[in-house]
């Protein structure tokens, strides 16, 4: 008889392999390495740290953590102090569809790791039934036309079965579910905060346009003055039928160009509908001109180093990655043995009533260990396939954090750029306005021909229509830099441009 020593030599020598084979099976995940610059290339100049506060006192930027998703996400449109874009973002997060969708998909993510999480622990289940049967003679070994009696079986068994966990695949399987989930919640807060921002651009976009009315409206009442103004003095005879002519082709045209705006509006306002959920036949927004610049906040970028820390995008990729990695040892691990641990017990009677007597008892105990030995390579494939998985998941994540380096620095180019435009345009609006105003003298006092008046009254309607604009890009271009930021900047605080 062997000696329990001898016996348990063995079975801790088998114990300490499977432990190091399971070490073995789900490598480490090494993060990769991102050439980080030390700052971003644009000068941050408009973002010099002035502190404003929010109307409610939120902060932007909670303490800085590991992964970016676990930040929660400021309120920063509170940074523009309008009421009106403040209540559309609060109506488009609560009804837009896509949103919803996202929301969704984060429920079924969850799921699916609550699902690979059960086979953590024991399976348990219950069965009850009966049923009633007749053997043929020949099963019996007894001679055709010798009677067999039908039987009745009843029966109630509880079982138990487990899976342990020898090599990590139920581990691996769970840290992979776990990552999946996180890298949809991430997404999730990159399409909310992707919602938020279309539904401030689309906002400031449907105000300019507004504002590009408004001149264009100026514009034609200051063409009907001039038509009226030229037929009166056509009918007096004081100038020819040319001049009139001109006038009343210049208010055709102004009518035109207005009405073709009144397009784009339209076309922005069935956009802002969609985004807030609702039909575009039952929204309308009321005229909004966009009067000015003073409003825009003017956005920290910070150190590109905490960018990857602020953006669910990337985030969602970093989650994604360490998911992949966690395959592989899930891949790894059907190569090696498994042991399934069942059980069951119970009483099976040909009464009802006597299945739970001590006599009709029976129970059940077992173990299977189970291992491939040819399989053609396909244990070997899949492990080939989630390392490639993983290499990919890896090259995405390289490719997102280049795309939100360079998003960062096109709009910080762009705010630059748009700021340079602004002071220039401004310059110039004072200069064409002036100079409406001379030839409109001159021509009064007959001194110059229409044609001159027409040449600077068009070109000031043209400038301040640019100005608009520029006012309408700028804007968007700081709701843009917002997005690209992750929805937050630094510890400084936002401040509020001069111009």
């Amino acid at each position: 008889m062997r000696s329990a020593k001898s016996t348990l030599k063995p079975l801790l020598s088998v114990m300490a392999a499977a432990v190091l084979l399971a070490a073995c099976s789900t490598p480490q995940f090494i993060q990769p390495q991102i050439d980080t610059p030390a700052a971003f290339k644009e000068p941050q100049s408009l973002a010099a740290p002035v502190v404003q506060t929010a109307p409610d006192g939120t902060r932007w930027a909670p303490a800085q953590v590991s992964y970016a998703e676990r930040q929660a996400r400021g309120q920063w449109w509170l940074a523009f102090n309008d009421a009106t874009l403040t209540a559309l973002i609060g109506e488009a997060t609560q009804a837009n569809a896509n949103l919803a969708v996202a929301a969704a998909r984060v429920k079924q993510a969850r799921a699916i790791a609550g699902i690979a999480e059960a086979d953590r622990i024991p399976q348990v289940g219950v069965n009850v039934g009966g049923q009633r049967t007749r053997a043929s003679n020949v099963s019996l070994g007894l001679p055709n036309g010798a009677p067999v009696a039908a039987t009745n079986v009843y029966q109630a068994n509880l079982t138990a079965s487990y899976e342990v966990d020898l090599f990590g695949r139920v581990a691996a399987n769970v840290s992979a579910a776990r990552s999946d989930a996180l890298a949809v919640e991430a997404t999730y807060r990159s399409v909310l905060l992707s919602l938020q921002a279309d539904v401030a651009q689309t906002y400031f976009q449907l105000r300019a346009t507004d504002a590009e009315l408004a001149t264009l409206e100026q514009t034609v009442r200051l063409r009907e003055e001039s038509v009226h103004v030229n037929q009166r003095r056509y009918d007096l005879g004081d100038i020819g039928e040319f001049d009139l002519s001109r006038a009343r082709t210049e208010l055709s045209t102004a009518r035109a160009e207005a009405i073709g705006l009144q397009r784009q509006r339209a076309t922005s306002e069935h956009a802002l509908a969609v985004l807030l959920g609702k039909p575009a036949a039952s929204f309308t927004a009321g005229a909004n001109p966009l009067q000015d610049s003073a409003f825009l906040p003017l956005i920290p970028a910070g150190l590109p180093s905490t960018l990857l820390e602020r953006r669910p995008d990337i985030a969602s990729a970093q989650r994604t990655m360490e998911a992949a990695n966690a395959r592989i040892g899930v891949a790894r691990s059907a190569m090696f043995p498994a042991l399934s641990l069942n059980a069951s017990g119970g009483g099976a009677s040909d009464t009802f009533s006597d299945i739970f007597k001590w006599s009709s008892r029976s129970w059940l105990l077992g173990a299977l260990l189970s291992m491939p030995v040819i399989d053609g390579g396909r244990n070997k494939a899949a492990i080939t396939r989630s390392e490639g998985q993983l290499d990919e998941s890896v090259a995405s994540y390289r490719q997102s954090v280049l795309v939100a380096f360079a998003e960062v620095e096109d709009n910080l180019a762009g705010l630059r750029i748009l700021s340079g435009q602004t002071q220039q345009i401004d310059e110039a609006v004072v200069s064409a306005r002036r100079s409406a105003d001379l030839a409109q003298k001159l021509y009064d006092a007959g001194r110059s021909s229409y044609l001159d008046l027409l040449d600077a009254q068009r070109n000031l309607a043209t400038i301040e229509r640019n100005a608009v604009q520029l006012r309408g890009n700028r804007a968007v271009t700081t709701v843009a830099l917002i997005r690209a930021l992750g929805g937050g900047w630094g510890e400084a605080e936002p401040q509020v441009a001069a111009n």
